[in-house]
């Protein structure tokens, strides 16, 4: 009798416990009980956003899928309140090595995307904030994006107003190696920004506000073919909205942040299993 074959969920959990034990140790200390290594959290909270669902479902649904917990050796289920502790103990420093080892899965080829938008950091009927006249504070996120696979390279994620041009070149600086050239609406029309693109060796396509017949001049010899691969970072930004939510579910910022992460984590993954 012929095995059955692996499902894409089960893929995409397979992939999640290899990058997962490429990033961190086994256990986050010596001291630790041991009962569950920080491979098997990981992919756990992977899936939970892959399935966009709870704590408490997910592990539910996990009673019925063997082959998923013998993927990650998990001979035992963790209680919810187990996976929203690993959740804050593992530091945004360890998803930003999970998002460059995401990154690593796919045909990249050097020509990204930049382009922010807004998270809403509550999740409220838009009807009743509208009537009530209450305003939600936003998320400002910004992805760096392949144009070639829609692959997430970075992301930025303020709770302030900071202006695109003032964001970019933190994401420039730290993937000059990632990217050959950069696209970019007037939002990053700067010329901060273009100096420092140039001395990382990166090509800035970015477009001139037009204040002048000089400025309009500029924007006519753009690349139109190229320039136009910049509407992938939109893309991605739809995609993530629109399979994990428009919202972020954390109360405190810095877990917002970590829950954006993971999802371009996911994004990355999905992206993989689906080439």
């Amino acid at each position: 009798m012929q095995p059955l074959p692996k499902s894409r969920l089960l893929r995409f959990v397979e992939e999640a416990f290899q990058l997962a034990q490429r990033a961190v140790a086994r256990y986050s200390s010596k001291f630790s009980k041991q009962r569950y290594t920080l491979h098997q959290h990981i992919v756990l909270l992977c899936l939970k956003v892959r399935k966009d669902t709870t704590y408490r479902t997910l592990l539910d649904e996990l009673i019925e899928m063997p082959r998923i917990r013998n993927a990650i050796n998990l001979t035992e289920l963790p209680a919810p309140s187990t996976l929203c502790k690993a959740f804050d103990r593992l530091d945004m420093a360890v998803w930003r090595v999970l998002l460059n080892l995401s990154v690593s899965l796919l045909p990249t080829n050097g020509v990204a995307g930049i382009d922010a938008s807004g998270f809403d950091r509550s999740h409220a009927s838009k009807h009743y904030t509208k009537r009530a006249k209450l305003t939600i504070q936003q998320l400002k996120v910004t992805l760096l994006v392949d144009s070639k696979v829609n692959a997430v390279l970075d992301l930025h994620m303020t709770t302030t107003r900071k202006h695109d041009s003032q964001i970019a070149p933190s994401l420039i600086k730290r993937n000059p190696e990632t990217i050959d050239i950069l696209l970019g609406d007037k939002g990053y029309d700067d010329q901060k920004v273009r100096r420092l693109a140039r001395q990382h060796e990166i090509r800035p396509l970015i477009k001139h506000r037009e204040f002048t017949s000089l400025h309009k001049a500029w924007n006519a010899r753009l690349d139109a073919n190229l320039y136009g691969q910049r509407s992938q970072s939109e893309t991605v930004n739809s995609t993530l909205k629109r399979k994990y939510g428009a919202f972020v579910r954390s109360r405190r910022w810095w877990k917002q942040f970590r829950e954006l992460a993971l999802a371009c984590i996911v994004h990355n993954l999905s992206t993989s299993q689906s080439r």
